[in-house]
């Protein structure tokens, strides 16, 4: 009998069997998993500190679209489906502790991030590459560390990005963003 492994499950003990090979790996993933989205939201509030005038506009449009993308969108889609977190549904390499009772799909962190990350690019193709970058690492860190799947990375991403990019297109034509 062949057992076939859905590509999610492939993709996850990929990444997430790496954990627990080197203690430096490790520790970027679980710093990067843990803290660095408080480096991008300081990022962030610096740049909208140093060029309000001209930028605050964009800034203020990207938190908004981070926002309804994470705790509207994203709450209403856990609300209605519960999916299980990695370390709850098998053994994994699991480096962080997460609440086992908060569904994993879709990835509030790559709602956020990435719709973020989506709208400053609009704007700013230099600053939202990096925002960009910031946000791959972010979500890749959290599948290496055992607490999302692949596919709740990819979900959180692409629906980020669609909220964000309906955000971005809402705000050209009613508010001449």
């Amino acid at each position: 009998m062949i057992n076939k492994m859905s590509p999610d499950l492939y993709f996850f003990n990929l990444i997430n069997g790496l954990a627990g090979k080197w203690a430096w790996l490790d520790y970027s993933a679980m710093f990067v998993a843990e803290y660095s989205e408080h480096i991008l939201v300081a990022a962030f509030l610096i740049i909208l500190a140093v060029n309000f005038k001209k930028y605050w506009k964009p800034l203020v449009l990207s938190l908004s679209a981070a926002g309804v993308s994470r705790f509207i969108v994203g709450t209403s889609i856990r609300f209605l489906w519960f999916r299980p977190r990695p370390f709850a549904a098998m053994h994994v390499n699991q480096l962080v502790y997460h609440d086992p009772l908060e569904g994993s799909f879709p990835s509030g962190h790559a709602l956020f991030y990435f719709a973020l990350s989506y709208v400053i690019y609009a704007y700013n193709k230099k600053l939202g590459t990096a925002f960009y970058i910031f946000s791959l690492l972010i979500v890749f860190s959290r599948v290496y560390v055992g607490i999302h799947w692949p596919a709740d990375i990819l979900a959180g991403a692409i629906i980020g990005t669609l909220v964000a990019w309906g955000t971005v297109k809402l705000a050209k034509k009613y508010f001449k963003y």
